[in-house]
């Protein structure tokens, strides 16, 4: 029985028996780890002075062993504080622990209209730092699709919610994504993004990357990577995520193939997309120039917000920024969502936890949240920070094993990628089934 066990015994108001027995418990525990610390000091106090007080060196083994026990009461009493204070936090809903550092919340919250099904994780790498965020795709090709126990369970996380936009007809992401410092897909309409960065802090910020393929005497501006052609005159550069073969040029374009820094060739089709490579796909006069360059490499110049980022999900638009509600649907061309409509929104807190909710709608008895509802929803829960993730029948919170919200289908649609929870160790090889 670990400690937030025990605290649910604890708090179980209707079952007096089981809260004094929990309650014995703790107290029992902390009483054996006392006086585990009390004889460890003594024992090297009796190593001091056994001889008639001839002096001896401390057993540095034992004096570790009294650190070691110190600091663990200490992280357990960090951990008790942090669960009173999310069981009073949380005191509305149905809450359960599925590990150290993380607490699930599960009730109905009232809107304008009526009520809506939340579910809420709320995680904490001070407390446990072997918890690890991360996005994670569909499969090692943007263009696929699953559902999100697929995507959970290939990488044995413990939680999931359903990721950013992406193209219902492919399922390539729409909008910014970085995984483990990888360009997966860049921005589209320069929309919100959550950073995890790698000191474990957390950041939000617009996601104005800036992409130059260059060398010490070329430099060629890339409009985007990865994304579906939006304009004619766009300069798009394609990795092998996007999958084997480039899209077609643009009219009176030319795809350039280009591996190991060298220009390997042009083509006015579909393209191969080379190992280690790239294809760049532009019209023929912003290609003046690259044939025979050699050394060729990326350039990509990060936003502040996002220079220690290790992954970078955008969604959009904003809810919270800055402890403030903060809506710019306009600005990011997201005015069509704006409805009451189910919704997934992430956050962070100034305590450096990290807030993923689902609410359920389109149901008589789950209506929804509009944008406004869920920006005031979020900062009511503590984040100084929050966006919009894709939502409607996106929508969809995965948790040991089980879907934890009620998504429209069941077990929600086959989705692009998602925003996982899992433990180092489980984390160490992602990718090795792709």
């Amino acid at each position: 029985m670990n400690t937030a066990d025990l605290f649910l015994i604890l708090r179980r108001r209707d079952d007096k028996r089981a809260s004094c027995r929990g309650r014995f418990i703790v107290s029992f525990r902390y009483l054996i780890n006392t006086l585990i610390v009390i004889t460890c000091f003594l024992a090297v106090c009796f190593d001091l002075f056994k001889d008639d007080l001839n002096l001896k060196p401390i057993n540095i083994s034992k004096a570790a062993k009294i650190q070691t026990t110190d600091s663990q009461i200490n992280k357990e009493i960090r951990l008790i504080d942090w669960l009173n204070a999310k069981s009073a936090k949380y005191a509305k809903y149905k809450i359960n622990y599925p590990n150290d550092g993380i607490v699930h919340a599960k009730g109905f919250t009232p809107v304008y209209k009526g009520a809506v099904r939340v579910n809420i994780l709320e995680i904490s790498q001070t407390i446990n730092p072997n918890l690890v965020i991360k996005p994670m795709v569909a499969s090692k090709y943007l263009n696929s699709r699953v559902k999100i126990r697929q995507i959970a369970q290939k990488n044995n996380s413990i939680a999931a919610i359903n990721g950013g936009y992406f193209k219902p007809q492919t399922g390539v992401p729409l909008g910014a994504l970085i995984i483990d410092n990888e360009v997966y897909t860049g921005p589209i309409y320069n929309r919100a993004a959550i950073g995890i960065n790698s000191d474990g802090t957390y950041s939000i910020g617009k996601t104005n990357f800036k992409f130059f393929l260059k060398n010490r005497k070329y430099n060629l501006k890339i409009d985007n990577i990865n994304q579906p052609r939006m304009l004619s005159t766009y300069t798009l550069l394609y990795t092998e995520r996007w999958g084997l073969n480039s899209p077609p040029p643009p009219k009176y374009g030319l795809n350039a193939v280009i591996k190991d820094g060298k220009v390997l060739g042009f083509y006015n089709a579909s393209v191969q997309i080379p190992n280690n490579g790239y294809v760049i796909s532009a019209p023929k006069k912003a290609l003046l120039g690259l044939n025979g360059q050699k050394n060729l490499k990326l350039d990509i110049i990060y936003p502040d917000e996002f220079k220690e980022s290790v992954h970078v999900i955008s969604g959009g638009p904003y809810l919270v920024k800055d402890g403030e509600i903060y809506i710019d649907t306009k600005e990011e061309k997201l005015q069509a969502i704006n409805g009451a409509n189910p919704r997934t929104l992430i956050g962070y807190t100034k305590d450096n936890d990290f807030i993923m909710v689902t609410v359920d709608g389109r149901e008589s008895h789950s209506v929804g949240m509009n944008l406004y509802e869920a920006a005031k929803f979020m900062k009511s829960l503590g984040c100084i920070n929050a966006i919009n993730l894709d939502g409607g029948s996106s929508s969809v919170m995965y948790l040991n094993g089980k879907i934890t919200n009620t998504p429209p289908q069941d077990g929600g649609i086959p989705i692009s990628g998602a925003l996982t929870v899992g433990l180092n160790s489980a984390f160490a090889n992602e990718q090795a089934s792709f």
